[in-house]
């Protein structure tokens, strides 16, 4: 995996690649290639390393030809080399291949491949699919992708180039997502949006088993015994200026920038007049009386939004809630039927894992209800209900803005649910209401104090450790500032319950250990204080998180920031704000690759 482009039209299709794939580059990667057609026969080019580097040879030895597919590779099977990047190809140079996913039977395919003669050049399981096509090459490579995937097991995103038929390209959806452009007299692939989108607005979907034929003047899709599907079209509303950093160092800088407006966006038609509603959910009150269990499944920031939304669902809703990472879930057993709901997080829609927990619910009869960024995603298609968080496109690789929209949502869903089964009445309705419309406000206000928040990292960029504690609602802002922190800065990060300390983590904590304590929940601050006590004790540096009426505690620690005040239950939505600056500003004074961190991705379309 990671990012998949394919043209064919009448444009040099390498300039097209190039401009494709440099619109991929948040989702993470290790090297790059391209592959065209020139006279009929397959070219390929791939190097390691950025994408520059490519770009770099193409300038000296360009690849013509007006069809082509292209792909950046963030590395699964094999070390990222010029060798294990794609596309690949196989050894007749017939067929070409790029793909997303994992082919979990390659080993078998490999070694059948192996004792038909042919040889293999890459440590990659795409390798064996061009061998595979190639070893079936019926003389129609349309005919020879459906053999094929019913040899194959696993996930995958195709987008394959045959010589001997040069004027098409054959991509290929299973549990991966693909998308392909329709434009005027030219066509498209692509594994995201954002690659195509300088070109054309109107794409179609893939399912699951699909294929698409592409001409230069012609889409088919169908299914994988041939048989023709009418695909509706899909059109994209996104400004493509919203894909740019728009004079902003970081995409990361820019969407945290953005996050008044991504809440604002959030709310809008959902929370008016001190009432909750949302529009078009299936899920009524009828259904709630029969739901007896919430499962609330998602991954990473996502699921960091989940446990903030158990909360609230246990608080305003009073139902008994579990949150669990994706991953695990179903390897489980988990009790899950027809009384339970079953809620997955996931910004992008396609995250692999929390697909296959979507899918093994629905098989128990479970009701799925997706909360996700992107319209028309795997995970929405896929959920019997949805609400978009509308934070518009993120392209940081670190997640922020969608993280507070995903909150927010929670916070809504929660209280709408409690709204259904009388379990919160009107007067919290409307105090979570008013108190959610002034979070767009208050992310503006942490957003004011970039300065302070940049001094405090330009002076301790050098640290090895940081830890997080907090209680309650804080200790889930304390895990997602200690994950961005790893995720951007490189710096090792844990987020403690500060009243778990002294069961083992307080033997962490010497002379200089620097320890952020949130303290915004006014239930819990004299507990709080007593957790500062003990780490400064050991000889933490200790930075205060606080809202105002707190300043006090500046005599108790070494440095204290002070928020506005407000409702404690939103806290988590302005209160990150300051943890997200604290993770950009330290990762940029130690030189990190802000918006694209070593060995991440964004989208996480691999278990």
């Amino acid at each position: 995996m990671c990012g998949i482009v394919g043209y064919i039209g009448d444009k040099q299709a390498q300039d097209v690649l190039i401009s494709g794939l440099s619109r991929l580059e948040y989702r993470g990667y290790d090297s790059a290639g391209i592959a065209t057609i020139e006279d009929d026969a397959l070219r390929v080019e791939k190097k390691k390393g950025r994408l520059v580097n490519l770009e770099n040879i193409l300038e000296k030895t360009p690849l013509s030809g007006k069809v082509g597919i292209g792909h950046t590779r963030w590395a699964t099977h094999g070390v990222p080399s010029d060798l294990n990047a794609h596309p690949h190809a196989s050894v007749n140079r017939e067929i070409a291949v790029v793909h997303n996913g994992i082919i979990e039977n390659y080993m078998p395919l490999k070694e059948e491949l192996k004792s038909q003669g042919h040889i293999f050049v890459s440590d990659t399981d795409t390798e064996v699919i061009a061998h595979l096509l190639n070893a079936l090459y019926t003389g129609d490579i349309v005919e020879t992708v459906q053999i094929a995937m019913g040899k194959m097991k696993g996930s995958y995103a195709l987008g394959i180039l045959c010589a001997n038929e040069p004027d098409k390209i054959v991509a290929v959806r299973k549990d991966s997502p693909l998308i392909v452009g329709l434009g005027n007299g030219e066509n498209f692939i692509a594994s995201d949006i954002p690659a195509i989108l300088n070109y054309t607005r109107e794409v179609y979907l893939l399912d699951n088993g699909e294929i698409a034929v592409l001409t230069k003047d012609n889409i088919q899709v169908l299914n994988i015994a041939g048989e023709i599907i009418d695909k509706e079209i899909f059109v994209v509303d996104w400004d493509p200026g919203a894909a740019e950093k728009e004079g902003y160092d970081h995409f990361m800088m820019k969407e945290m920038v953005e996050q008044p407006k991504a809440m604002m966006e959030a709310l809008m038609g959902r929370c008016c007049e001190s009432s909750i509603s949302f529009t078009g959910l299936k899920l009524n009150e009828e259904m709630m009386k029969q739901i007896n269990r919430i499962q609330i499944v998602a991954c990473g920031t996502a699921y960091h939004a989940g446990m903030v939304g158990k909360y609230y669902f246990e608080k305003f809703a009073r139902i008994s809630v579990e949150a669990e990472v994706a991953s695990e879930y179903r390897y489980k057993n988990p009790i899950v039927d027809k009384n339970t709901l079953l809620i997955v997080i996931s910004q992008s829609g396609e995250t692999a894992d929390t697909l296959a927990a979507i899918r093994l619910a629905k098989d128990r009869g479970a009701w799925v209800l997706a909360v996700t960024n992107v319209v028309g995603s795997s995970i929405a298609r896929e959920a019997d209900d949805v609400i978009y968080t509308n934070a518009g496109p993120e392209i940081a690789v670190a997640s922020t803005k969608a993280y507070v929209t995903q909150v927010g949502c929670m916070m809504l869903l929660a209280s709408y649910l409690g709204k259904l089964n009388g379990k919160l009445g009107k007067a919290d309705a409307a105090r979570i209401c008013h108190s959610l419309m002034m979070t767009p406000g208050l992310i503006d206000k942490a957003l004011e104090t970039q300065e302070v928040i940049k001094a405090f990292a330009d002076k301790n960029h050098k640290i090895y450790d940081l830890f997080y504690m907090g209680r309650g609602l804080d200790l889930y802002t304390c895990m997602e500032g200690s994950l961005k922190l790893k995720e951007i800065s490189y710096i090792h990060s844990e987020a403690y319950a500060a009243g778990e300390l002294k069961h083992g983590p307080i033997a962490l904590i010497e002379e200089g250990t620097i320890v952020v304590a949130m303290c915004t929940q006014e239930n819990v601050f004299e507990k709080m204080l007593s957790n500062i006590k003990e780490v400064k004790a050991r000889g933490a540096h200790v930075l205060a998180i606080v809202q105002e009426g707190h300043e006090d505690i500046a005599s108790e620690v070494d440095e204290v920031w002070v928020i506005p005040n407000m409702d404690d239950d939103i806290t988590p939505i302005p209160a990150v704000v300051y943890l997200q600056l604290l993770a950009y500003y330290l990762a940029v004074a130690r030189g990190c690759d802000v918006d694209k961190p070593k060995n991440l991705a964004k989208s996480v379309t691999v278990e």
